[in-house]
């Protein structure tokens, strides 16, 4: 009888009775994994719904907030000219300008004309006396939705070396299309990028290609929306300006001639 009970002892242990064992444990585990997932799901429901449109209506008070002790609205301030770490070299390169723009209203544009490289006074918004218009960091051209009797338009050439840029293309330039608040140039909308941490707001790298309002062509590149006294509201921009209508940057000794004018000198 003994020996009959000793080797029941010794016999293997039953896996199915194993298995019963272990299926409440693993369970448990799906089910606290289960909850942990869902909890993450909602953390990060609430971050969303909570924390991005807070930091967005910063980011809107922050462009559209005035600011105060500006430079006086009028000629395109000049500034010293920045370093620009290993810059390309071309010959015969158009000269590069250098300029600030008030554009710390909120409620009025600042209009910049590059044919005079200044900031000018425009009674008639749909006149071809100014290229781009400035308000806080919203920028808009003088073509499309805006006036349609303009020609501007704009190319977005991505993060170049500003000297590389010796030519601007011939078509492909994107006019201000109309929108359920006021007309907005797509290219121009995103030219800076904008810290929701440190609510500090930099300008792209990108070089832009704009045809003016008149058909003429310039390279032109955003360098701060700070002014000297850390306020904000001065769109600092970089800038070639090529006046013989050409779509080159490169300097010629000779006039440039439209081709209908070379092929009809009479006209």
């Amino acid at each position: 009888m003994n020996d009959h009970l000793d080797s029941l002892k010794n016999l293997p242990p039953d896996p199915d009775s194993d298995r019963s064992q272990a299926q409440p444990d693993l369970r448990k585990r799906r089910m606290w994994r289960n909850l942990f997932l869902v909890n993450l799901v909602l953390s990060l429901l609430l971050v969303a719904f909570f924390w991005l449109p807070l930091k967005v209506s910063k980011l809107d008070n922050f462009l559209n907030s005035p600011s105060v002790n500006l430079p006086k609205t009028g000629e395109m301030e000049p500034i010293e000219e920045p370093v620009f770490e290993n810059p390309v070299k071309v010959e015969n390169m158009l000269d590069s300008h250098w300029g600030v723009i008030n554009a710390s209203s909120d409620k009025t544009w600042a209009y910049l004309n590059f044919t005079e490289g200044k900031q000018v006074a425009v009674n008639d918004p749909k006149s071809l006396n100014w290229d781009l218009a400035f308000r806080r960091g919203k920028v808009i051209s003088n073509g499309g939705a805006t006036n349609p009797n303009g020609r501007a338009g704009l190319i977005d050439l991505g993060e170049v070396d500003f000297d590389s840029v010796t030519e601007a293309p011939k078509t492909g330039y994107i006019q201000d299309n109309a929108t359920r608040t006021e007309p907005e140039n797509a290219v121009l909308a995103k030219w800076y990028k904008y810290n929701y941490l440190t609510h500090k707001l930099s300008a792209k790298k990108n070089v832009y290609a704009l045809r003016t309002a008149n058909n003429k062509y310039v390279k032109m590149q955003f360098l701060s929306f700070y002014c000297s006294n850390k306020e904000t509201g001065c769109v600092q921009l970089r800038y070639s300006y090529q006046d013989n209508g050409s779509t080159s940057f490169l300097k010629d000794k000779t006039a440039w001639v439209p081709p209908e004018t070379a092929q009809n000198p009479e006209s």
